[in-house]
């Protein structure tokens, strides 16, 4: 019998400067915990025992997980190979950041068995990067672009966002131009959510910065689109595009509901139909596992049913621009979309939110302009 899939999700907590849109659980200048948090971290995975799986994609995420020193994501890297059986393709990327990254940490991610790296550029003018808290200049981006390369790190996403305050679409059109340039394999474009609570929230609301437009926004959105495909790019989902056969494995994965596991403070899992996370105190974190009490750290959130995974399949794979396989729905769920979502994909038909082709279903142009109502339908 064949062993099942399994994606890894690590949280690295730290960051030298929250940026001022962030809402992650993650902690600016909190140095003095990270060698205990590590080391809790590693107590964590060998708490796991799951023989019957193996690890096909390993994503280390934050914070700023290159904030760290490289010897520590060395050790957790190691001990996952040591718990865990891990495929030979086996995808494993970070995050890193200009301005907290250096040449020789590359390298010892490299060493380390690290074979994609995402880089949080966000965007090429400087006076946009220190308005929403960014520590590192586009300059400072090249760099790190280029040590990557030179160390062989070569699968690299650049991470892009849209509709900052002041930025306009002229702004985007020439961010676009410089990074086709660098010809990097996969590009994330987000569009700037104001969460509550954060710096950029209370500045929007004192009126000290002032957002795009949403049809500026969108504009934007269109723009990258058109000239990403124009110059290869496959727009695979609504916020990436990657080059042929260099999609984010372990987020595609997520989006095929297929089980992964989150280490980490305020980690997210998924097994046995289960969604669970981790607390967000990482004192309490740290405090729990210490006494053993892992059980004291997860949080369940979901135990889904038969029904809600139905709906949560459809969801998800209308995030992907290929839509949702009517064929794969059958062999998976035994049951037709079509008949099971009637009501809600007539709505949405009628309403020009999606397509309904030979085998799939898709969204159209409205409809990823619009996805926030099509997921409602399936909430």
């Amino acid at each position: 019998m064949s062993k099942k899939e399994l994606g890894i999700y690590i949280h690295i907590p730290f960051c030298k400067q929250k940026c001022y849109y962030c809402d992650f659980v993650s902690f600016a200048n909190r140095t003095n915990c990270v060698k205990e948090y590590i080391e809790s971290l590693i107590k964590e995975i060998e708490n796991y025992k799951l023989e019957e799986y193996i690890v096909t994609t390993i994503y280390i995420g934050g914070g700023t997980p290159s904030y760290i020193e490289s010897k520590y994501i060395e050790k957790i890297i190691n001990k996952i190979k040591e718990k865990f059986e891990i495929d030979n393709q086996c995808e494993i990327t970070i995050e890193v950041n200009p301005g907290t990254v250096t040449k020789q940490k590359l390298e010892k991610y490299k060493e380390s068995g690290i074979n994609r790296i995402s880089i949080g550029l966000q965007t090429i003018d400087n006076n946009l990067l220190k308005q929403i808290g960014r520590i590192h200049t586009y300059e400072e981006f090249i760099k790190t672009y280029k040590d990557a390369q030179i160390v062989g790190l070569k699968n690299i996403n650049i991470d892009l966002i849209i509709g900052i305050p002041n930025q306009k679409l002229e702004d985007i059109e020439k961010e676009i131009k410089e990074v086709i340039k660098l010809n990097p394999n996969h590009i994330s474009t987000y569009s700037l959510i104001v969460e509550e609570g954060t710096i950029l929230e209370q500045k929007i609301q004192k009126k000290e910065y002032k957002l795009p437009s949403e049809e500026v926004e969108r504009e934007m959105y269109w723009y990258i689109k058109k000239e990403l495909e124009k110059n290869g790019y496959i727009h695979y989902e609504i916020s990436n595009f990657s080059k042929k056969d260099k999609m984010s494995k372990h987020n595609k994965n997520c989006w095929e509901q297929k089980e992964y596991i989150g280490l980490g403070v305020a980690a997210h899992s998924y097994i046995d139909n289960i969604r669970y996370s981790n607390i967000e105190d990482i004192e309490k974190y740290i405090s729990n596992i210490k006494s053993k009490n892992f059980q004291k750290n997860v949080i369940i959130q979901e135990r889904q049913t038969a029904e809600d995974k139905k709906k949560e399949y459809m969801l998800l794979g209308l995030r992907k621009i290929e839509g949702v396989s009517i064929r794969e729905f059958k062999n998976k769920f035994n049951e037709n979309p079509l008949f099971k979502f009637k009501e809600e994909l007539e709505k949405l038909k009628k309403d020009k939110l999606i397509e309904i082709q030979k085998d799939k279903i898709k969204l159209t142009n409205e409809g990823i302009d619009l996805a926030n109502i099509v997921w409602e339908e399936f909430v």
